[in-house]
C-alpha cells in the first residue's frame, strides 16, 4: 500500500527515472559545449531576452553561465564547472565535457545491469591510476628561468589557441607572461595588482602592457594635469552643497537675505571647513569615489595646488588604493589614522580618443595595466575574458609549477596508464575502469572531430604512438596529423590537467550514485 506524505505538488522521481533524468540532462549539457572544445572549437551566441545584448564566446564559463537549467544534474555541472574557472581559471569546457562523457559510459554499464556502486567504485581506481600516470609525466623548469618563461610562454599560446584571440596568440601570451612575471618577481599572485582598461577601436594587436596604474577618469578643469611626488588620498566622501536631506523638511525665512545667508552658510562654511581638514593632511591629489565634487570646493582645492579626481568607480579606487598603498576613508578629524597613497608621477594620457589618468612609481611595483582594444565592443570584452583566462593559468603555474603536454596528449597518456591497471583489476570494476579509460580518449576524438579530421584514424593514430613509447605524442591540429607536443609547444598547467580529472571524475560519481530526484512544492503567495 503506498501513502502520499509528500505536498500534493511536490514530485518525486525513483531509481531508473531519476537515473535517466540525471543522465539526460547532463549529457544534454556536454553535448552543447563540447562543439567548443580545441583550437578549432566553435563560437555560440548568447542572446539576452530582457535587454537584446549580445556575446559572441566559446569560453565554457560563460556560456554555462548564461544558460538558465531546469535539470539537476545539469546544474551540478556548471557548478563543477564554476569551480574550475575560480580555481584554476581555464579547463572550464574540458570539465564539463569528461564529466558527460563518464555519465555516458555509466549509461551503457546501467543497461548492462552493473550496479552504480560497482561502477563508482571501477572509476575510482581508474581515476588514481591516471592522475598518477599525469603527475610521472610532469615536469618542473622553475630553476631554469629560460625554460620557465617559455613553458608560460606555451601555456598562454595553449590556452588563448581556442579563443579569438588564437590568430595573435603570439603576441598576447607575451603580453600575459609579461605581466605575471611582473607579479613573481614581487612575490605575489594576486591578479588584482593588474587592471585591465576596454577600449574600443583599433584592432587587437593594439593592445599593449603598461607599466604603472591607469584609472578611466579624467582631471579636474582646475587641477593640474600633471603631478610628480604625488601623495594621495583617496576618500568616499560627499563634496557637494550640503543639503537637508529630510523628505518634507520646510526651512521658514523672511526674506531673500535671509535665504541667501542660508546657502552661504552651508556653501561656504561647511565645505571650506572639510576642504581644510582634508588639505590639512599634507596631500597633493584628492580621489573621491563615486562622489561629485562641486565647482565651490574644486575651485578651494585648486588656490591650494591639489588635483582633484572625481567620481571614480569603485573597482578602480579599490585597486589605486591597493597599488598605491592607501587606505579609503570618510573622515579627515584624525590625520594621524588615515594611511595615504604615494607614487611618483600621475598624468593625463590619451587612448583613442579618451583621456585618462595614469600612475606611475606606484608603492606596488608589480602593478600594471593592459589596455585591450579592438573593433568592436564585443570583441574587446571577449578579448578581456579570454585574457582573465590566460592571467589565471599562468599565476597559478607561477605557485605550482609543473606542467604537461596538451593537445590530447595527456588525456592518452592517463588512458594507457588505465589501461594498464585495468589487468590487475578482477570483477566487474575491470569493466567500469575500461569505461573511464574509454571517457579520457573521447577527448582527443572531440578535439579532432571539431577541427573537421578524421577522429577514428587520428585517435587509433595516436594510441598506436604511445605504445610504442612517443610519450610526447599528441594532435597537432594544425597539419591533421600525430606530432610531437614538446616540439609544437602545447603545453598545459599540470594544477588545471589534474583538477579536471578530479572535478570531472567527483561529479561523474555524485551523480551515478542518485536514485531518487525530491522536488519540493512551490511556495504559495498570499494575497496581501
Amino acid at each position: 500500500m503506498s501513502m502520499q506524505i509528500f505536498n500534493e505538488q511536490a514530485t518525486e522521481e525513483k531509481a531508473e527515472n531519476a537515473r535517466l533524468s540525471s543522465f539526460v540532462g547532463a549529457l544534454a549539457l556536454g553535448d552543447l559545449v563540447k562543439s567548443t572544445l580545441g583550437p578549432k572549437g566553435m563560437n555560440k551566441i548568447l542572446q539576452s531576452a530582457s535587454t537584446g545584448e549580445i556575446n559572441v564566446t566559446n569560453d565554457g564559463a560563460t556560456i554555462l553561465k548564461a544558460i538558465q537549467l531546469d535539470n539537476a544534474a545539469a546544474k551540478i555541472l556548471v557548478n563543477i564547472s564554476k569551480v574550475q574557472d575560480d580555481e584554476v581559471g581555464d579547463g572550464t569546457t574540458s570539465v564539463c565535457v569528461l564529466a558527460a562523457e563518464l555519465l555516458r559510459e555509466a549509461e551503457k554499464l546501467i543497461a548492462m545491469k552493473i550496479h552504480p556502486q560497482t561502477i563508482v567504485e571501477g572509476y575510482r581506481i581508474a581515476s588514481l591510476a591516471a592522475l598518477r600516470a599525469l603527475e610521472a609525466a610532469a615536469v618542473d623548469h622553475l630553476s631554469e628561468p629560460a625554460k620557465f618563461r617559455d613553458d608560460l610562454y606555451n601555456i598562454a599560446r595553449t590556452t588563448l589557441s581556442s579563443k579569438v584571440l588564437s590568430q595573435d596568440k603570439g603576441y598576447f601570451a607575451d603580453l600575459a607572461v609579461d605581466a605575471v612575471l611582473r607579479l613573481k618577481v614581487c612575490f605575489s599572485t594576486d591578479l588584482e595588482h593588474i587592471q585591465i582598461i576596454k577600449k574600443v577601436g583599433g584592432k587587437l594587436t593594439d593592445s599593449y602592457l603598461d607599466e604603472g596604474f591607469i584609472l578611466d577618469k579624467t582631471i579636474a578643469v582646475n587641477s593640474p594635469k600633471r603631478l610628480e611626488n604625488a601623495k594621495i588620498m583617496i576618500a568616499n566622501t560627499s563634496m557637494d552643497t550640503d543639503k537637508i536631506k529630510i523628505f518634507g523638511a520646510q526651512v521658514k525665512v523672511d526674506g531673500t537675505g535671509k535665504l541667501a545667508e542660508l546657502e552661504r552658510a552651508e556653501r561656504v562654511g561647511k565645505n571650506k571647513a572639510k576642504v581644510d581638514a582634508i588639505a590639512s593632511h599634507g596631500i597633493n591629489c584628492f580621489v573621491n569615489r563615486w562622489q561629485l565634487v562641486y565647482n565651490y570646493p574644486e575651485s578651494l582645492f585648486a588656490e591650494k595646488g591639489i588635483m582633484v579626481i572625481e567620481h571614480a568607480d569603485f573597482e578602480g579606487v579599490e585597486r589605486l588604493s591597493l597599488v598605491t598603498g592607501g587606505e579609503i576613508a570618510s573622515t579627515f578629524d584624525r590625520p594621524d589614522l588615515i594611511k595615504l597613497g604615494e607614487c611618483e608621477l600621475i598624468e593625463e594620457v590619451i587612448i583613442g580618443e579618451d583621456k585618462l589618468i595614469k600612475f606611475s612609481g606606484v608603492a606596488a611595483d608589480e602593478a600594471c595595466t593592459v589596455v585591450l582594444r579592438g573593433s568592436t565592443s564585443q570583441m574587446v570584452d571577449e578579448a578581456e575574458r579570454l585574457l582573465h583566462d590566460a592571467l589565471s593559468v599562468l599565476s597559478q603555474t607561477v605557485k605550482e609549477t609543473r606542467t604537461v603536454l596538451g593537445g590530447g596528449c595527456s588525456e592518452m597518456l592517463m588512458s594507457c596508464a588505465v589501461d594498464e591497471e585495468v589487468r590487475k583489476v578482477k570483477g566487474k570494476k575491470a569493466i567500469a575502469a575500461e569505461a573511464f579509460r574509454r571517457a579520457l580518449r573521447q577527448m582527443p576524438t572531440i578535439l579532432a572531430d571539431n577541427a573537421g579530421y578524421d577522429s577514428s584514424d587520428l585517435v587509433a593514430k595516436l594510441r598506436a604512438a604511445h605504445y610504442e613509447g612517443q610519450s610526447d605524442a599528441g594532435l597537432d591540429m594544425n597539419q591533421g596529423t600525430i606530432g610531437s607536443m614538446s616540439q609544437l609547444g602545447v603545453t598545459e598547467s599540470y594544477k588545471l590537467k589534474r583538477q579536471v580529472v578530479l572535478s570531472a571524475s567527483e561529479a561523474a560519481e555524485m551523480i551515478i550514485r542518485v536514485d531518487d530526484i525530491l522536488r519540493a512544492a512551490p511556495r504559495k503567495r498570499e494575497a496581501v
